[in-house]
């Protein structure tokens, strides 16, 4: 599998392509990353240097690659947070020409905009680019239960309502919903879940909530997701495989007291997931 991942990029931290390549490497994944901004470190910290880059030069890159023959060989084009209308217009371009070139390959976007505690965090223009025209080119969509709401202009709380919020994504044209960070009213207390809706039907899995915030574990999980599901075909599997990979990589992180994500020092748990948690058929 190769992967074209469109995606901000960090030198310290694991944000973006930062995030996601080396997961995404550990399982056996080709990754071409092309970067977006190259940071010294993510923004939540309030200060970084570096360049964001132009979205001509993205496209150069993106241009580079495709004179070299690969796009044929690219099955999935990944992409997150955006940070302005150029990139969108950049990526989509990307995704026909890659679409153009292996009619089998799919679009995963992540659609990034914020989550239920710090509201939307993206400039005005986004959630409207993305609602809009990124996610009805999107053959697969991760966004959290926040966002899920916001691109469906509905409010998702419970199981029902959000397996509706997701049935209206899908209308929109992704015909995969892998829905992050729902937070059910009627769940047991300290537990989170993750919903994942395709054609074939409906999963949840629900795991212990760890208390911290961990910029970067969006990354991962889109990602993850998206090479288990292409590889074998089964939301469920590909739902167990992330929930549990992803929840290690966040409890060593936590155990550690570090801010960043301990990606490295948890690629075993990419390489061999522990399949921890069970996966509930819920449609």
């Amino acid at each position: 599998m190769k992967i074209l991942s469109i995606q901000s990029a960090v030198a310290y931290g694991h944000v973006g392509n930062s995030a996601a390549v080396f997961p995404l490497q550990r399982i056996g994944v080709e990754v071409l990353p092309v970067y977006t901004v190259n940071f010294s470190n993510h923004t939540g910290y309030g200060a970084w240097r570096g360049p964001l880059i132009s979205p001509d030069d993205v496209r150069e890159v993106i241009t580079g690659i495709e004179e070299r023959g690969v796009l044929p060989e690219i099955d999935v084009v990944l992409s997150g947070y955006q940070g302005g209308e150029g990139i969108g217009d950049v990526i989509l371009d990307a995704v026909a020409r890659v679409k153009a070139a292996n009619p089998d390959a799919v679009y995963a976007c992540d659609p990034v905009m914020g989550n239920a505690k710090s509201g939307c965090f993206v400039a005005p223009a986004i959630p409207v680019l993305l609602r809009e025209r990124v996610v009805p080119a999107a053959d697969i969509i991760t966004p959290n239960q926040f966002e899920l709401g916001f691109l469906t202009e509905t409010e998702p709380a419970d199981l029902a309502s959000t397996l509706a919020s997701a049935d209206l994504a899908r209308d929109m044209g992704p015909r995969t919903v892998l829905v992050t960070s729902v937070e059910r009213p009627d769940r047991p207390t300290g537990t989170i879940e993750m919903l994942a809706v395709t054609d074939d039907g409906a999963w949840i899995v629900q795991t212990p909530h760890i208390p911290m915030k961990a910029n970067g574990s969006g990354d991962v999980t889109a990602a993850l997701f998206t090479a288990h599901y292409l590889a074998s075909g089964d939301a469920a599997d590909a739902l167990a495989r992330t929930t549990s990979s992803v929840f290690d990589l966040l409890t060593r992180t936590h155990v550690s007291g570090q801010r960043e994500l301990q990606l490295i020092e948890a690629q075993e748990s990419y390489a061999h997931p522990s399949m921890q948690f069970e996966v509930t058929q819920v449609r």
